[in-house]
């Protein structure tokens, strides 16, 4: 089987907070070793690829300018592409709004005055927010989300609240489901990696900790899939997901082990 191209998560896959999980800086040499080209790809939407680059560099993993994307990444480049010129709400992190500042979109501080409202990830998620939500959104209004991660893995490999959870309690109070979720595993988010990686969706590896997103954006575009353990799916949600890998290992340092079962 030819594979010329990894989309490798981050969170719960390469590492846990600050911590690198074992074996993951010589599991990603071996896709080196191997020829393939690597997209790094995050959920998380308050880092951009840059960003990501040198995290993966500080924890001993090689990894290479350009080689990674997240979440806010896409929703960046969603906004150049999409809503350039229009006004942009932001309910998110302050890293998130210097994303959208650094777009062809407006950010705005007056969600009565918005075109797009863009739910997301924030610590700080207030009662305020669902306030402004409500003052925000209109018949016209474009209503986006980052990335659908309810939760994701903690410094201690525990979930904590994501994305996911603010986006839905946003969606709960104006009553309505966003227009579109741009991270993993949007077709968005597709494209974005595909096009980092410039090979076709059938010569592809996806290696991530969680079904409905990492998972079931392979299974859905004819990727290779690998589900690691080391993240939020558990043994139990596997059995009743609907969603099936091609490859479970216990950890990402297992990935040789999938590349040969490719040769056979």
């Amino acid at each position: 089987m030819t594979v010329s191209g990894a989309i490798v998560d981050l969170d719960g896959t390469v590492y846990h907070g600050d911590t690198l999980l074992p074996g993951a800086a010589s599991a990603i040499d071996a896709l080196r070793a191997r020829g393939l080209k690597l997209c790094f790809f995050s959920n998380n939407p308050i880092h951009d690829g840059s960003e990501y680059v040198e995290r993966l560099r500080g924890l001993g993993v090689d990894a290479r300018e350009g080689e990674a994307c997240s979440s806010g990444v896409v929703a960046r480049e969603y906004l150049d592409g999409t809503h350039a010129g229009d006004d942009v709400f932001v309910i998110g992190s302050d890293p998130l709004r210097r994303m959208v500042e650094g777009t062809n979109a407006q950010l705005v501080e007056d969600p009565a005055e918005t075109d797009v409202l863009l739910a997301s990830w924030t610590d700080g998620f207030h009662y305020r927010d669902m306030v402004d939500a409500l003052r925000a959104v209109d018949e016209e209004t474009a209503f986006l989300g980052t990335d659908p991660d309810r939760t994701f893995p903690g410094e201690d490999g525990d979930p904590v609240p994501g994305s996911g959870a603010v986006i839905n309690a946003v969606a709960g109070v104006i009553e309505r489901e966003p227009d579109r979720i741009l991270g993993k595993p949007s077709e968005i988010a597709v494209q974005a990696a595909l096009e980092r990686l410039d090979c076709p969706p059938s010569e592809c590896l996806v290696v991530g900790d969680r079904l409905e997103t990492d998972i079931a954006m392979g299974e859905r575009n004819g990727m290779t899939t690998v589900l690691v353990r080391t993240g939020v799916s558990s043994e139990r949600a596997l059995e009743r997901s609907a969603v099936t890998p091609d490859h479970v290992v216990d950890s990402l340092a297992d990935i040789e082990d999938v590349l040969a079962s490719l040769d056979e």
